[in-house]
C-alpha cells in the first residue's frame, strides 16, 4: 500500500481572477523587498503568477516587458510615489486593474491616487490577508470580465460583418431574382400580348367568313363591332364590356354559316315560314358554336340577344325590360343600324340618316333612350374623328409602316388587322399578293407610325397575302 508522500499532489484550481488554463498575472511594486516577498507568499498559494518590482519605474519597465492583469502598489515609495506610478499605469495600460497599498496617515496620498490613478481599491496597512486575497481576487474576476466584453465586442463586430457580407449578398441575389421575375413577367406580358393579339385577328379572320360567302358589303362585321364598342364607351360600360361587345359585333352572324346562298342573300323582312324560322334560330347556332371557348362565352350570350326587344317581342327568349342587359341592347342596335344599310332587314337599302332615325324610333320599344342616345354620340364621335391615315398603293408601302384600317380582299375576306406594322417580309407578300391577283391594292396607314397598336411586326399574316 502507498503512503502518503507518494500519493499525486493535488492540482490547484484555478483562481478565481484566471480564464480556463490562463494564469494570472500580478505585479507587485514597492521599495520594501520584505512586503514584496510577505506579498509573494501570500498569493502564489492562490495559483498566481507573481512579479515583484522595487520601486515604480521598475515597475513600469516589467509592465513594457510581460502581460500584468493587476498591480498592487505601495503608496510611499522614493522618486516615484504609488499615485504618480498608478496613473502613468492608468495612461499606459489601463486594461490594467490597479491597487494601492497605504498608510492610515496618507489620506490625501490615497485620494490622489484615486483621483489620478482611477484605482481599482486601495487597501490600508498593515493588512488582513483575506481581505487581501479577497480584493485581489475581485480585482482578477474584474479584469476577467472585461477581457470577455472585450472577446464578446470582437466577436460581435465580426460575426456583424459576415452578416452585412451575407446580407449584402443576399440583397445582390434578391435584385438578381428581381430582375430575372421581372424579365420572365415582361417576356409574359409580351407572349400575352401576342397570343390575345393573335386570338383578336382570329376572330377578324372568321368574321370574314360569312362576308365572303355573302358577297354584300364588306367589311359589315367590323362596322358593327366598331360602333358596338364606341356605344359602350359612351355609356360607360368599361373595357370589358367593351371587348365582349367589339368581339359579338365580328361574330353576330356566324350562326348563318348554315344557311342556304338563296336565305344567306334574302332580307328578313321577305322570310316566310320554314325560312323565317330557320332565320330566328342563327343566333342559338352561334352561341353554340362559340360557348366552347371560355374567352368568347360572354360574347356568346350577346350575340345569342342580338334580335332580342325591350318590350319583349324579340327572339329567341323573349326577354323583356330588365332581363335585357344594356350590353345586348347596344349589339341589337349596332346591327339595326348597319344591317338597315346594308339590306339584310328590308329589301331596301336605307341611307345612314335614315338608318339613325330608324334606330331612334325604336326607343323603349326596341331598346332603352339611354342606349339610342348613346348610339347617335359614338356615330358623331366616330365621323369628328377625320382622317387619321392616308391610302397609298401596295407598292408604295415601305417597312415599319404601320396598317390604320383592316385590308380586305376584294371579296371582303380580312388579309391584315388594323394596327399591323409592316417588316419587310410582309411588305414584298403584299406587293406579290397585288401582282398575283392583278388588283389595284390600296392600304391606309397611319400618318404617325410611331405610336403603333394591335398585332405587332411579324404577326397576323394571312395566307392569302
Amino acid at each position: 500500500m502507498a503512503s502518503m508522500s507518494e500519493l499525486p499532489a493535488a492540482r490547484p484550481e484555478p483562481p478565481a481572477g484566471t480564464t480556463g488554463a490562463a494564469v494570472a498575472v500580478v505585479l507587485c511594486v514597492d521599495d520594501e523587498p520584505a512586503i514584496l516577498s510577505s506579498l509573494r507568499r501570500l498569493l502564489r498559494p492562490k495559483g498566481y503568477k507573481v512579479l515583484l518590482a522595487e520601486g515604480g519605474q521598475a515597475g513600469l519597465d516589467t509592465l513594457a516587458r510581460e502581460p500584468v492583469d493587476l498591480v498592487v502598489s505601495d503608496m510611499r515609495m522614493p522618486e516615484m510615489d504609488g499615485a504618480q506610478f498608478l496613473e502613468q499605469v492608468r495612461l499606459r495600460w489601463p486594461e490594467v486593474i490597479r491597487i494601492l497599498l497605504t498608510g492610515y496617515a496618507d489620506v490625501s496620498s490615497t485620494i490622489a491616487a484615486i483621483n489620478r490613478g482611477e484605482i481599482h481599491r486601495y487597501i490600508a496597512k498593515p493588512w488582513d490577508d483575506q481581505n487581501m486575497l479577497m480584493v485581489v481576487e475581485d480585482g482578477l474576476r474584474r479584469r476577467r470580465l472585461e477581457q470577455e466584453n472585450l472577446r464578446l465586442q470582437a466577436l460581435t463586430q465580426v460575426q456583424n460583418q459576415e452578416l452585412q457580407a451575407l446580407n449584402a449578398g443576399l440583397e445582390a441575389r434578391v435584385k438578381a431574382r428581381t430582375q430575372e421575375i421581372e424579365q420572365i413577367n415582361g417576356m409574359l406580358e409580351q407572349a400575352y400580348a401576342e397570343l390575345q393579339s393573335n386570338f383578336l385577328l382570329s376572330i377578324n379572320v372568321f368574321a370574314g367568313l360569312t362576308e365572303l360567302r355573302d358577297g354584300s358589303m364588306a367589311g359589315y362585321s367590323r362596322q358593327v363591332a366598331a360602333l358596338a364598342r364606341a356605344t359602350a364607351h359612351q355609356l360607360g360600360l368599361g373595357p370589358l364590356a367593351e371587348q365582349d361587345l367589339h368581339i359579338a359585333g365580328l361574330l353576330h352572324e356566324v350562326g348563318k354559316l348554315g344557311f342556304p346562298d338563296a336565305l344567306l342573300r334574302k332580307p328578313m323582312s321577305l322570310m316566310r315560314g320554314e325560312e323565317l324560322q330557320l332565320f330566328r334560330r342563327h343566333p342559338l347556332h352561334a352561341e353554340s358554336a362559340l360557348m366552347p371557348l371560355a374567352q368568347l362565352q360572354r360574347a356568346a350570350r350577346l350575340v345569342r340577344a342580338q334580335h332580342e326587344r325591350l318590350d319583349g317581342k324579340g327572339f329567341p327568349d323573349g326577354l323583356a325590360g330588365e332581363q335585357l342587359s344594356l350590353a345586348a341592347q347596344v349589339l341589337a342596335a349596332a346591327v339595326d343600324y348597319h344591317g338597315l344599310q346594308s339590306g339584310r332587314l328590308a329589301e331596301r337599302r336605307y341611307s345612314a340618316e335614315e338608318a339613325l332615325s330608324m334606330v331612334k324610333g325604336g326607343a323603349e320599344v326596341r331598346y332603352a333612350k339611354v342606349v339610342v342616345e348613346a348610339l347617335g354620340v359614338a356615330l358623331q364621335s366616330l365621323a369628328e374623328q377625320g382622317p387619321q391615315d392616308r391610302l397609298i398603293l401596295a407598292q408604295d408601302l415601305v417597312e415599319g409602316m404601320v396598317l390604320s384600317r383592316d385590308l380586305t380582299s376584294p371579296q371582303g375576306a380580312l388579309l391584315l388587322a388594323r394596327g399591323y406594322v409592316f417588316d419587310a417580309r410582309v411588305v414584298k407578300q403584299v406587293r406579290e399578293y397585288a401582282r398575283r391577283e392583278g388588283v389595284k391594292l390600296q392600304l391606309h396607314v397611319r400618318l404617325d407610325p410611331a405610336t403603333p397598336s394591335g398585332p405587332v411586326a411579324g404577326q397576323g399574316v394571312q395566307q392569302a397575302v
